[in-house]
Formats: structure tokens, C-alpha cells, sequence
């Protein structure tokens, strides 16, 4: 039998966006109109289904993390969530920095208006079951009460309930995003303003990934103060992590890579079989990079007001909504399109191109994630971890190369 060829989601989007632009310059407006229809009818599901996920993947990993007990626990959550926290200012000041000498404002904004043309035949409202705080404070509701309780009915039923949720978003959302990502690239070229949009586009995805390597560059940094090694060679150790999370878009694939590179830093394994597989669920530096950056630019180009108190809150609050992601390509991003809406005032043509510019990048953000669980881990070997002297002296002959 002939194995089917499967193409990854990244270039599902990519295909989606080309397809848009070449599109809309020759299709009629009666037939771009039909995927006006299905991106309003799509979109209204999408936001249906965010409070959902927020509840479905908040609810038991505070209760998994909560039912957990010890220091370990708790310093490394506390340092993974300063870690992803800090992660999200620096990508703000850098964007601050940056994207005004390199984005035109108002490009968007007129796109989008613009786009508005293209009205659809029919619409079908699909209101959300509840608000996006709403959710979050259930989700934790939910999880702290589970955590701290003895019976197991709801435990088993927030992790069922999650398992439909990550099941929706994998045989619904995903494959019929590339159409979504077309509709709005079609709209987007046949308002004229397209070009402009992916000029910006290009040069945001440049910022983000410099970014992304200064990033790993400090955390290995501040690592290497608390152990005393070099830091190069502390992350050139992960690099085959780093490499095989490109491959997977997956930390919990990865998990078996990462470990492995962690003990060859010489993490203990005591710790390193506990830190790790912690961190690919509550660690997300990278994605929190890629989120604040590509929601900066976005508001920079509509011509949108922002300030320093609003991401700061927006970033404490995307730390804990992001926390056990579906284990599905963008599914950070997913997560996040409740925060997007109800604290930085994105619209659903506004989230959509979020997602594009988000998979466009997903790989490398995942990337980002597991190769600074490793810096985790160091940190907490150095005052947890259990090695004799023996040990110590050999990884640090192997580090220096002797």
C-alpha cells in the first residue's frame, strides 16, 4: 500500500496565504463571497470554542500541578513562570524599539475596513457558553478544588473533558484552518492592501527569531551563573533538542530528547526526570515570545493604542492560560485568543492573522520552549539535585573538553 503524503500544517498555511493572494486578484466577487460565508460562520465557532479551551486545558493542569506537592514543585513552576513572564517584556521593549521604524501603521487597519465588502450570504451566531475571565477564574475554581480533594469523578471528568476539546480543535479547527487563512488573505488582496501586509509580515518573523536566539543566549547566561560553566557550551549540549523540536512541534515529543541533553549537562536524574517533562507543560518562553510580538506588530499596524500596563497584564495573564496547551500545532495560540480579545481589543479578523503569523513561526517557538527547560533544570540541580563529587569533577571535565 502507498503511504499518504502529509503536509505539515506550516505549509498548509503557507500554501493557504499564496493561494489567497493569487486568487484575489481573478476571482469573481460572487465566489469570494462564499468564503466570506465560511470564514464568519468558522470564526463564530472559533469563538464559541475559546472559553472552552481555557476551561478544558487550564482546569486540570492546575489540578495535576496543585495535587503535586514539595519544594521542587514549587520553585520550579515559580522559575518557569518568571522565565515565561520575563520572556513576554523583553519581546514587548523589542518590539517597542523595533517594529515603528519597520511597520507602516494603519495598513491594516485599512485592510481590514476595506475587506468589509466582501459581505457574506448568510451568517449563523454562535455566542459563547461564557466570558473568556469568566472561564479563567472556573478554570481555577475548578482545578484548586480538585487539586485539594480526595474523590476522583471530577478529576477524571476534566481530563475527558479536555480530551474533547483537544479532539475538536485537532479534527475541526485544524483542518479547516488553511481555508480560514485563505478567506482572510483573499479579502485581504482583493481590498488591494496584501503586499504591505506581508512586507510586515516578513520583517516581524526576521525580529522574532533573532529574538528568539538572544533569548536562549540570557537564560543559559543566567544558568551558567548559578553552576559555573559556560554557557555555550551549556546550550550547544541542547542543541539536538532544540533541532528535534523543529521536526515535532511538539515539547511533549520531545520530552525523550530533552531529558537525555539535560543529563548530559549533567543534570542529576532524579531531577531531570521530574523537571523536564514539568516544564514542557508550564514553560513557555518561546511561544510567550512569539504571542507578544506578533500582537504588538498587529496593533502597531491597525493603528492601535497600547502602553506598557496593558501587555504587562496581558503577559501575566497569557503565562497561566497557555499552561498545558493542546498538544496540537498552535495550540498556544489557540489559547490565547480569549486574552487577545478582552484585553488588547483584537477583533476576529485581527485573530486570524494572528494565527497565520503564529504557525508561520510555531516550530521555532516550540523550539524556544524546550531548549530553555534545560536552563530550568540546571538551576534546579544546583540546590535539589543529588551527586556525589566524583560526579561533579567528571562533568566538568567532559565540559571543557578534556
Amino acid at each position: 500500500m502507498k503511504k499518504k503524503l502529509r503536509i505539515g500544517l506550516l505549509l498548509q498555511i503557507v500554501i493557504a496565504i499564496a493561494l489567497g493572494i493569487a486568487t484575489g486578484y481573478v476571482m469573481p466577487v460572487w465566489a469570494a463571497r462564499i468564503f466570506a460565508t465560511f470564514n464568519i460562520i468558522f470564526s463564530q465557532f472559533l469563538q464559541f470554542l475559546v472559553p472552552l479551551i481555557i476551561v478544558g486545558f487550564v482546569t486540570p493542569a492546575i489540578a495535576d500541578i496543585g495535587n503535586k506537592a514539595g519544594k521542587v514543585l514549587v520553585v520550579t513552576a515559580l522559575i518557569a513562570y518568571v522565565a515565561t513572564f520575563c520572556s513576554g517584556i523583553i519581546s514587548y521593549f523589542t518590539g517597542v524599539l523595533t517594529f515603528p521604524e519597520l511597520i507602516t501603521p494603519r495598513s491594516l487597519n485599512t485592510a481590514i475596513e476595506s475587506g468589509h465588502d466582501l459581505s457574506p450570504y448568510f451568517a449563523i451566531e454562535i455566542p459563547p457558553m461564557f466570558g473568556v475571565m469568566t472561564a479563567l477564574v472556573l478554570a481555577f475554581m475548578l482545578g484548586i478544588g480538585i487539586a485539594y480533594s480526595r474523590g476522583t469523578v471530577l478529576r477524571n471528568a476534566a481530563a475527558e473533558f479536555r480530551d474533547i476539546v483537544a479532539m475538536t480543535i485537532r479534527v475541526t479547527i485544524i483542518p479547516l484552518l488553511p481555508v480560514y487563512i485563505f478567506g482572510i488573505f483573499l479579502n485581504m488582496t482583493m481590498a488591494g492592501e496584501v503586499g504591505g501586509i506581508v512586507a510586515a509580515f516578513i520583517k516581524i518573523i526576521a525580529v522574532i527569531f533573532a529574538l528568539a536566539a538572544v533569548l536562549l543566549i540570557i537564560q543559559y547566561c543566567i544558568a551558567a551563573l548559578f553552576v559555573k560553566r559556560n554557557p555555550f557550551k551549556l546550550l550547544y549540549t541542547m542543541l539536538p533538542a532544540y533541532f528535534t523540536a523543529l521536526g515535532t512541534q511538539s515539547s511533549a515529543a520531545t520530552i525523550p530528547v530533552t531529558l537525555r541533553q539535560a543529563i548530559k549537562m549533567g543534570v542529576s536524574e532524579d531531577i531531570a526526570g521530574f523537571v523536564i517533562p514539568l516544564c514542557a507543560t508550564i514553560h513557555m518562553s518561546g511561544s510567550t515570545l512569539k504571542i507578544v510580538a506578533c500582537a504588538l506588530a498587529l496593533m502597531i499596524m491597525h493603528g492601535m493604542p497600547y502602553d506598557f500596563a496593558m501587555f504587562a497584564g496581558f503577559i501575566a495573564m497569557l503565562g497561566i492560560t497557555i499552561i498545558a496547551a493542546p498538544g496540537v500545532p498552535g495550540g498556544a495560540i489557540m489559547a490565547s485568543l480569549g486574552l487577545l480579545a478582552s484585553i488588547l481589543g483584537f477583533t476576529e479578523k485581527d485573530q486570524a492573522l494572528m494565527i497565520a503569523l503564529y504557525i508561520a513561526m510555531d516550530s521555532f517557538g516550540t523550539a524556544c520552549n524546550v531548549t530553555g527547560d534545560g536552563f530550568i533544570a540546571l538551576v534546579i540541580d544546583k540546590y535539589f539535585g543529588k551527586r556525589d563529587k566524583y560526579d561533579d569533577i567528571k562533568i566538568d571535565e567532559e565540559l571543557i573538553g578534556k
